[in-house]
C-alpha cells in the first residue's frame, strides 16, 4: 500500500487523487492526533497559495479540523514558512498549508505543521495516516455545541509575517537592483514590498495570479525569463520564488542560475566567520553536486548527507544541534531564524552575506566559492503503483552497475523516486557534459520500457 504522505505532505491532482474527502479527513485525524495531549480547546492555522484549488481544499480540510473540535485562524494566501511562523507566533497547536509547492496548479497539496512551526516527523504521519485509513473516524463521537470547532478569519497573517522578515533583515538594499519573480504564487504581495522597504529597486514579475498561472514559465522551476531580466535591466541579482516561497532560485548580475548548492557555499562561509555556523557542518542532500563537497573541505568545514527531502536536512540538523543545511532545488534552512525553508529569508541573509564580503562584490564573483561539476537530472513519468516494480527490476539494477563503471572514479549515479510527483528521477554527475547526458538518457529508456513492460502484464 503506497504510503499518503509523501517527502511533503500529501499531495497529488486536486478532486483526483488528493479529494475534498481526503482533505477532510486529514483535518479530522490531523487534529486528532496532533492535539490528543491538549488541555484545552486546540487551534490550528491555516494558510494557502494561490491555486484554483485551494478553495476546495481548504473548505474541506477546515471542516474536518473543527468537526474535530478545534478552532481555525484563516490566514488566507501566505507562504508556506509564514504559516510556519505564524503558528509559533499566535500559540496555536498546530498549523496547516495548503499547496503543492513548485507543481502546476492542477496538483495541490496539505503540509502539517507541529505547534513549534516543525514538519511532521514520519512517526506522527504514519499516526495520522492510521487513524485515516482504520475504523476510528467512522466510530468517534464528534463534538456538538459549543464543543465544535470555531473559524476566525485573519486577514493580517501575511502582513505580519512581512513584518517579522523586514524586522530580522539586518540589511540595507539602498542602490541594490532587484528583480523578483514570484511564480503567480504565495509571495505575490509581499515579497515585492519587503524588499522596497529595505531600500532595494524592485522589478516584480509573476505578480498577477490568476488560480490556474501559479508556476507556469516562471519562479523557481523556469529560471530562465528571470535571467532575461537581470541582463536586460542590469539587475544586482534576481531572486525566483517557488509557488509556496519556500523555496529560492538566485540569477547572479550575469545572468547565470545559482542553486541551492551555490547558496548553501555562500552562506556557510559568511555564517562560519561570523562564528554562527553551528559545528563548522553543512547539511546536504544526496543530491548536492561533489563540488560542494570540495568547497567544504577547501574551507575548513564539515558536509553531511541525508535523504532527498528538506524534512530530512531538518531532523538531521535538529538531532544534532546544527545551524545550517538545504537542498540544490533552492530549500534551505537557517536555524538560528526559522523553521523550515524559507526563500524570502533565504534571500536576505544571502544578500547580506555579498555585503559582508565588501558593498561592490557582485554574486557573479562570490559564487566561485563553489566550483561545480557538470550534472545531468531527468525526470521519467512512472505511476505511483509502478515506482517500486521499476526501483526493484534487475535490469534497472544491470544498467546502473554498468554505468557507474564507466564513470569509475570521475563521478556517480543516483536514481531515486520523487516523494512530491509520479515521476523517478536520474541523476548523474561526472566530468563530461555529453557523455553524462548519454547515460541519462541511456537509464531513462530502460525505465520506460520496464514501466511500459509492467503495464500491459
Amino acid at each position: 500500500m503506497t504510503r499518503l504522505f509523501g517527502t511533503d505532505g500529501v499531495r497529488g491532482i486536486a478532486n483526483r487523487e488528493l479529494t475534498p474527502e481526503l482533505a477532510f479527513s486529514l483535518g479530522l485525524a490531523g487534529a486528532l492526533v496532533l492535539t490528543e495531549e491538549t488541555h484545552h480547546k486546540p487551534t490550528f492555522v491555516v494558510g494557502a497559495d494561490t491555486r484554483v484549488s485551494c478553495g476546495m481544499l481548504g473548505a474541506a480540510l477546515i471542516a474536518g479540523i473543527t468537526s474535530a473540535g478545534a478552532d481555525v485562524i484563516y490566514v488566507g494566501v501566505i507562504a508556506t514558512p509564514g504559516v510556519a511562523w505564524l503558528t509559533r507566533e499566535l500559540g496555536a497547536d498546530a498549523g496547516a498549508m495548503i499547496s503543492a509547492s513548485h507543481n502546476s496548479f492542477e496538483f495541490n497539496g496539505i503540509k502539517l505543521f507541529s505547534g513549534q512551526g516543525f514538519k511532521l516527523q514520519d512517526e506522527t504521519e504514519d499516526a495520522i495516516e492510521a487513524v485515516i485509513r482504520g475504523d476510528e473516524l467512522s466510530a468517534m463521537t464528534r463534538p456538538v455545541g459549543d464543543r465544535v470547532g470555531r473559524i476566525t478569519q485573519y486577514d493580517k497573517g501575511a502582513e505580519d509575517y512581512r513584518n517579522h522578515l523586514y524586522s530580522i533583515a539586518e540589511v540595507d538594499l539602498t542602490g541594490v537592483r532587484l528583480v523578483i519573480d514570484c511564480a503567480n504564487g504565495a509571495s505575490y504581495q509581499t515579497a515585492p514590498q519587503l524588499f522596497r522597504d529595505l531600500g532595494a529597486e524592485v522589478i516584480a514579475i509573476g505578480i498577477e495570479p490568476d488560480g490556474y498561472n501559479i508556476n507556469h514559465d516562471c519562479g523557481s522551476m523556469h529560471a530562465e525569463k528571470l535571467a532575461e531580466y537581470v541582463r536586460e535591466s542590469g539587475a544586482d541579482a534576481g531572486l525566483a520564488f517557488d509557488g509556496d516561497a519556500d523555496r529560492l532560485i538566485v540569477v547572479d548580475d550575469q545572468g547565470d542560475v545559482c542553486d541551492g548548492d551555490v547558496m548553501l557555499a555562500i552562506l556557510a562561509r559568511d555564517l562560519d566567520r561570523k562564528g554562527k555556523l553551528a559545528q563548522k557542518t553543512i547539511v546536504a542532500t544526496v543530491m548536492s553536486n561533489f563540488g560542494l563537497e570540495r568547497m567544504a573541505e577547501r574551507e575548513g568545514l564539515r558536509l553531511v548527507r541525508t535523504s532527498v527531502g528538506d524534512r530530512y536536512v531538518l531532523e538531521h540538523m535538529l538531532r544534532d544541534g546544527l545551524s545550517l543545511g538545504g537542498e540544490q532545488s533552492g530549500h534551505v534552512i537557517l536555524l538560528d531564524d526559522t523553521t523550515t525553508g524559507d526563500g524570502q529569508l533565504t534571500a536576505l541573509r544571502l544578500l547580506g552575506a555579498l555585503h559582508n564580503l565588501g558593498s561592490k562584490t557582485r554574486l557573479s564573483e562570490a559564487r566561485k566559492i563553489i566550483q561545480t561539476l557538470p550534472q545531468v537530472l531527468k525526470n521519467v513519468y512512472v505511476s505511483e503503483y509502478q515506482k517500486n516494480l521499476v526501483m526493484d527490476h534487475p535490469e534497472l539494477a544491470s544498467i546502473l552497475d554498468e554505468t557507474q563503471k564507466m564513470l569509475e572514479m570521475r563521478g556517480r549515479v543516483l536514481i531515486r523516486k520523487s516523494g512530491t510527483e509520479p515521476t523517478i528521477r536520474v541523476m548523474i554527475e561526472g566530468q563530461e557534459l555529453d557523455e553524462i547526458d548519454s547515460y541519462a538518457s541511456a537509464i531513462c529508456a530502460v525505465i520506460e520500457r520496464i514501466s511500459r513492460d509492467e503495464n500491459e502484464v
